[in-house]
């Protein structure tokens, strides 16, 4: 029996490797199946990445079905304290399962250290080797160590619309733009998703406390028909929601895709 401790502190009991893991947060389906392939026996309908997985789906990141996970037999289920409710983890655990929850990152460094402490610790068991740090993660932590640059944008930042839905407080979104060049105008809100209204959202750009509109094509898949109609002459970029949100391997890929795609 080896006892890992998840993001939360709570005890991750495993009697053997994991060989069937089922997986509840979308950024860890690609983490673990980049990583170690074929371990992933079960995932979310938003687990997406990489594309192909042949796995059965059980359901939303939010309202997963804690009993079809359970019938899949896993080993080990991954879960997020931001994208799970903790009466879904709590069903799953009482039915004798393992499951590791990581902590909602606030930003890319603590993401990328809870990441190493998956994949260094229950994932390394898995993959039974001694040096289990996949290169893409010590590449991300190279391509993000590096402090922030002075900002020369400031944003509002979108993740949802009916009703307005954007980036506040502590967010994982906020600080890669923020280590990009970009700060967001509710980095000091009350809540980490605040709910302006439009018209409070128009107010900032024409009072110039924001000059740049980020929208990302998730969760809300805003396009350029749908997001800057609601500014009309505001300057907007539209990004990939993967590469502004997921935290896994996309952290490579998303450097520089979001460098060069931001003003």
């Amino acid at each position: 029996m080896t006892t890992f401790t998840d993001d939360l502190g709570a005890e991750v009991p495993l009697p053997q490797p994991p060989r069937r893991i089922v997986s509840l947060v979308p950024a860890l389906t690609e983490a673990v199946e980049h990583t170690t392939p074929g371990l992933i026996v079960g995932a979310t309908d938003y687990c997406t990445h990489p594309p192909g997985l042949d796995v059965p789906r059980i359901g939303g990141s939010k309202y997963p079905t804690a009993g079809a996970a359970a019938e899949l037999r896993p080993d080990l289920v991954l879960a997020n304290a931001e994208e799970n409710r903790p009466e879904d983890v709590q069903a799953l655990r009482d039915a004798g399962i393992p499951v590791w929850v990581m902590d909602a990152p606030a930003t890319v460094p603590a993401a990328l250290a809870s990441l190493r402490a998956l994949l260094t610790g229950p994932m390394a068991m898995a993959a039974g080797t001694s040096d289990p740090a996949p290169a893409w993660l010590a590449e991300a932590e190279r391509l993000w160590a590096p402090e922030p640059p002075p900002a020369r944008a400031r944003a509002v930042v979108p993740v949802w619309r009916k009703p307005w839905v954007v980036l506040g407080r502590d967010t994982f979104g906020g600080d890669v733009l923020r280590r990009l060049g970009v700060d967001h105008v509710y980095v000091d809100a009350g809540d980490r998703y605040p709910r302006p209204k439009l018209n409070e959202l128009r107010q900032r750009f024409a009072d110039g406390d924001a000059d740049l509109l980020v929208l990302p094509d998730e969760p809300w898949t805003f396009t350029d028909d749908d997001g800057p109609d609601a500014f009309p002459g505001v300057p907007y970029v539209l990004v990939s929601g993967r590469y502004l949100t997921w935290y896994g391997p996309s952290l490579v890929d998303a450097h520089r895709e979001l460098s060069a795609a931001l003003p």
